[in-house]
């Protein structure tokens, strides 16, 4: 039986401090006030029962957010909470390129809730000038590829289109409208 070596990020949880985590740029997740407050009420009363998801990077000494925004941000926005957990956050560390790292947080995000359009359409253009196809995103963003169409369109950028093939619904009828002059 072959060995398998793989070992899921989260048997190696760090107690980070709060100052050394830095949100990504990309997030598209959105939580509203209700939900938000929820978030605050139940690390109230039950703690961190699951740590944010970061990369590190060693040239900055900072761990970027791949999962996990608003549980920072309610350390962030409640001192609370802050005060009881010493400035220390409980990090579970991935090792991806930085367009995986993007494709990890819409799957965390995607299998929990709703995003916003405008951000996954930028997430879609930046994956696409990072030179991921259009199977590359639907495979690790789990998409089928009209979303990725939809996505695209919002962004109004032609050079996302490059690759695709339209159908020919007219063809220029300069032709036939000089026979009608005959």
């Amino acid at each position: 039986m072959k060995e398998n070596k793989f070992k899921s990020p989260v048997y190696n949880i760090l107690t980070v401090p709060f100052e050394k985590i830095i949100p990504n740029t990309y997030n598209p997740n959105n939580m509203a006030p209700p939900e938000m407050k929820l978030l605050y009420d139940s690390i109230k009363e039950d703690g961190y029962t699951m740590p944010i998801v970061c990369y590190y990077s060693k040239k900055e000494d900072l761990y970027a957010i791949v999962d996990g925004f608003h549980r920072w941000r309610v350390m962030k926005e409640y001192p609370d909470i802050y005060e009881r957990e010493h400035g220390m956050m409980p990090v579970s560390v991935i090792d991806k390129p930085f367009s995986s790292r993007m494709a990890s947080t819409v799957r965390h995000n995607r299998a929990r809730g709703s995003h916003d359009v405008d951000l996954m359409s930028n997430i879609v253009k930046e994956l696409h000038e990072l030179g991921r196809s259009d199977a590359w995103i639907s495979k690790h963003l789990g998409m089928d590829k009209d979303e990725i169409l939809r996505l695209k369109q919002i962004t109004g950028l032609a050079s996302l289109f490059k690759d695709v093939k339209f159908g020919q619904a007219w063809k220029p009828v300069e032709a036939l409208n000089e026979d009608k002059k005959e």
